[in-house]
């Protein structure tokens, strides 16, 4: 068989949230199927029933929807390599199971858990050179064994020779073959390992090309002689580089989130993170770093993917994230701001912000916000119900609280008689009064900001006091003054 279309695919296990290496796997593999003109498939490899957790697949659903890799089998998306569950293809596996029974590719092994403990142990202590499967039923006669009794499957691997491989990003690759045991390839419960279902739903799902972690490089020889054993056509493989944390260390909680979706909750946009997992182990050209997703499906080569391994910077996604939004629309930051709030409602929020508040404040927020989550604390003021502050934030340097009391008179009065309340003549009035109050801008904008917002440090002073309104700002500059006299 000649492959005639390229076709990848992500093979989940239902075995807890997806992370990062897993989602990066994803991507590469759709940007490779979209710059071809491919397919890519989502098959659900879930033979570990142990490790099996419950809702685990819709997580990586969602992960796949937020960044917008869509799939074109599997998952809901029916085609005729189906069924795309694992637990479902049984019958694919006993078949080929039977096979290479048949052709004494593979045998019956009923050692107990408990000899194959003790022999690990045995080669341990002895310092063996091949630790693994010792053959010992390699030999049983079919009669010898009771077919009652738990047995799994093992594949008989050469003990000489090569298995090489060309690798898309490692180039030649080559195993002795001896360094390999014979390895189970259906347990005592009739579910296959990952070494023999995945093998095999490769070659009935016509899967051309397989990406996945260098974890998996030492499956290598394990995986040739199989496609060999069935007389099949192997797909192309390239082995992904690790994803590292900045000390060179794996990638872990202590270095931040790992799993895609906390990122989402964090306030992280799809295309910034799109862009920043597409640069962990490619280059478009070693220095472009904002690359649109309709560039990366152009430009995207596996042959480009790098085999060093590829360092997670979050300060480096931080700024990417950053780029985004400020290079986005405020019509379209405000929806994305408004999604987000209904997802994730912020604590600091004692209301919900209707859509026109969300657009006002969206301008205050733009330029000071590297991630969404950052924006509530920024505004929390507009969408509260009290403004808590200490007497000594509302008292500035060189003022005393009946000069602090004094401001807040004469601004009320200001603010309470200009015609038009907006942002410019805010500005022109307050420093106007400054002006005549004989105190520094300084003092009196502070005041304003701390009676106002209950912050030292705000968005735009003039900006946010348009977005409140007079009546809101003459309110609480009252109840500032409330808590001086």
């Amino acid at each position: 068989m000649t492959f005639t279309k390229l076709r990848v695919r992500y093979a989940p296990s239902p075995t807890g949230e997806p992370h990062l290496g897993n989602i990066r796997t994803a991507l590469f593999d759709w940007l490779i199927a979209r710059n071809a003109s491919g397919e890519f498939i989502v098959r659900v490899e879930d033979t570990d029933q142990a490790r099996k957790v419950e809702g685990a697949i819709d997580l990586q659903q969602a992960s796949l929807e937020w960044l917008g890799l869509n799939w074109d089998e599997g998952l809901g998306t029916e085609g005729i390599y189906g069924p795309y569950t694992q637990s479902e293809r049984l019958s694919f596996y006993s078949e080929a199971v039977d096979h290479l029974l048949k052709t004494e590719k593979a045998y019956r092994c009923f050692c107990s858990s408990e000899r194959l403990v003790e022999l690990r142990k045995t080669q341990l202590e002895n310092k063996s050179s091949n630790v693994g499967y010792d053959g010992y039923c390699s030999t049983l006669k079919i009669l010898e064994g009771n077919l009652s009794d738990p047995f799994v499957v093992r594949f008989r691997m050469p003990n000489n020779g090569h298995s090489e491989l060309e690798d898309m990003v490692r180039g030649h690759l080559e195993f002795d073959n001896s360094l390999s045991d014979d390895f189970v390839i259906m347990k005592s419960d009739g579910y296959p390992t990952y070494h023999l279902a995945s093998v095999v739903d490769d070659h009935h799902m016509n899967i051309s090309h397989v990406l996945r972690g260098e974890e998996w490089l030492s499956s290598v020889p394990r995986h040739v002689q199989l496609y060999e054993a069935f007389g099949w056509e192997m797909p192309q493989f390239a082995h992904l580089p690790t994803i590292l944390a900045p000390d060179k260390s794996k990638l872990s909680k202590r270095h931040g989130a790992t799993s895609v979706l906390e990122y989402k909750k964090m306030g992280y946009l799809p295309e910034a993170m799109f862009n920043f997992l597409s640069l962990l182990g490619w280059s478009l050209d070693g220095e472009t770093e904002i690359i649109s997703k309709e560039t990366l499906i152009n430009s995207f080569d596996a042959n480009r993917i790098s085999s060093a391994s590829a360092i997670f910077d979050i300060e480096k996604l931080n700024w990417m994230n950053g780029y985004y939004i400020r290079n986005m629309s405020d019509f379209e930051l405000a929806a994305r701001l408004a999604n987000y709030w209904e997802e994730f409602p912020p604590d600091d929020f004692d209301r919900s912000p209707s859509s026109n508040e969300i657009q006002a404040v969206t301008s205050l927020v733009k330029e000071r916000i590297k991630i969404l989550s950052e924006a509530s604390a920024l505004i929390a003021f507009v969408f509260k119900e009290e403004i808590e502050f200490e007497l000594q934030e509302l008292v500035q340097k060189h003022m005393n609280e009946d000069s602090t009391k004094k401001i807040l008179e004469e601004v009320s009065g200001t603010l309470a008689k200009i015609n038009s309340f907006s942002s410019s003549d805010i500005e022109l009035e307050l420093r106007s009064l400054a002006d005549s109050m004989e105190i520094k801008v300084g003092a009196l904008l502070g005041t304003v900001r701390v009676a106002t917002s209950g912050q030292k440090v705000s968005p735009p002073l003039f900006e946010s006091l348009e977005v409140l309104g007079r009546d809101r700002v003459l309110e609480l500059l009252r109840l500032a003054k409330s808590k001086v006299s």
